[in-house]
């Protein structure tokens, strides 16, 4: 019985045929990381005795501080903070955050309104919540030019002699614009340090991790934050979050993290460090398997008439696949969609819902073995105007692509083609 119409199996084969060279520049990358990750193993003599749990205080863990030098040497950083305690990205940004500001301090994103989740974690002055804004910690942004680039005008006419976090996400969150390449990241830290060069530039570098060849602690940021349950994460390590960066700044995130005096000396990995380590061996392939998947999802949606971002020619610096459509029925059946190509949970149906930490309904497909893992195949979007889906993940190419496929085959059921 065949899975799809043939309707569905022609424009498989024609957007399969139109990326056969394209995903020969994803292998390359693949194989540039995965040496990178192998050889910064082999620099700290990782052995199996590394991957012993630890209890309690958890002193003298060497599975743990063997962890953070090859996270910072992966990352091209002078110290690394990596432990399964950060329960997503948000608190891991929301960390590194809160360990380097301070009341009177200014906190200013350059890339436009950061991420949903992160806008109570920034908060409003005296809302009670413990936010930045709360403790005194004063925000701005700015926003983006038409085209989605920094606009350079406006950033420099608003720092001001508090400010002293500029803050990169370099994913295009919920918006419909081009995610910031690493090379774009290192003009901006150039341009930011020649106006004042002890502004601390911060990336949110969520879904970009082994995208590109470089990381942004490689080209200039001071210090960058993720989830483990995303790239480097491999699909195996079952929570946490990294921060890397100048070592100043990551000692300061790991005082926020336990306690002044206590930081990175102590935390109980409570058999958790061999999937991290393992996690970040197989990231860098199977974040190519997830790349791969979107430019096949881009040319498919092309070949039907939606437009995507990025185009399936347009160079990658981040996992996400947003596809624009006409309206909601649209965009709930292509969420649903992908929600039937899963492994895990395929009977369930995602439903718009008021999800925590967003400010519109959200509908969700999810069906991951790690909960909320962004690296599986999983799709969202808030529902509200202009109605764009992001499609992210996928732990192997031919997953995605039945993802894709099953979105298409949920639409032309429900006449949406």
């Amino acid at each position: 019985m065949a899975l799809f119409s043939e309707e569905i199996e022609h424009i498989r084969e024609e957007a399969e045929a139109k990326i056969k060279d394209r995903l020969q520049l994803v292998d390359r990358i693949v194989d540039h990381n995965q040496w990178k990750v192998i050889e910064a193993f082999q620099s700290r003599q990782v052995s199996d005795f590394h991957f012993a749990g630890s209890t309690g205080y958890a002193y003298n863990d060497r599975g743990r501080e063997v962890l953070d030098e090859v996270y910072a040497l992966v990352f091209g950083a002078e110290a690394a903070l990596v432990r399964p305690h950060f329960a997503s990205g948000t608190h891991t940004i929301a960390t590194a955050l809160f360990g380097v500001l301070r009341p009177g301090d200014e906190l200013l994103y350059i890339t436009g309104r950061p991420y949903d989740t992160l806008h109570k974690v920034i908060g409003k002055p005296g809302d009670g919540t413990g936010s930045l804004q709360d403790f005194g910690v004063s925000y701005r942004e700015t926003s983006l030019t038409a085209d989605g680039q920094v606009d350079w005008e406006q950033v420099e006419s608003s720092i001001t002699v508090a400010t002293k976090v500029i803050g990169i996400q370099r994913s295009r969150g919920y918006d419909w614009r081009s995610s910031f390449s690493v090379a774009s990241i290192g003009e901006m830290v150039r341009r930011i340090k020649a106006i004042r060069s002890d502004l601390i530039v911060f990336v949110d570098n969520c879904y970009g991790e082994f995208t590109e060849e470089l990381e942004p602690t490689e080209v200039g940021a001071d210090l960058i934050a993720g989830s483990l349950i995303k790239n480097p994460g491999g699909g195996i390590a079952e929570t946490g979050g990294y921060i890397c960066g100048r070592k100043r700044y990551v000692d300061l995130a790991a005082y926020r993290l336990t306690a002044p005096g206590i930081g990175a000396e102590v935390g109980a990995m409570l058999g958790t460090t061999r999937s991290i380590y393992q996690g970040l061996f197989l990231a860098p392939t199977l974040v190519g398997q997830a790349v791969k998947g979107s430019i096949f999802a881009a040319a498919v949606f092309e070949t039907i008439g939606f437009t995507s971002k990025p185009a399936w020619d347009e160079h990658r610096t981040d996992l996400i696949q947003a596809v624009s459509f006409a309206g909601p029925e649209h965009l709930i059946a292509f969420v649903q969609g992908i929600q039937k190509a899963a492994a895990v949970d395929s009977h369930v149906v995602p439903e718009p819902w008021d999800m925590p930490g967003y400010e519109h309904p959200v509908i969700m497909a999810a069906g991951t073995f790690i909960q909320g893992g962004s690296l599986e195949l999983s799709a969202d979007a808030p529902i509200r105007e202009p109605y764009i889906g992001y499609m992210q993940g996928g732990l192997t190419y031919s997953h995605v692509k039945f993802g894709v496929l099953k979105a298409l085959q949920t639409m032309k059921d429900r006449n949406l083609l």
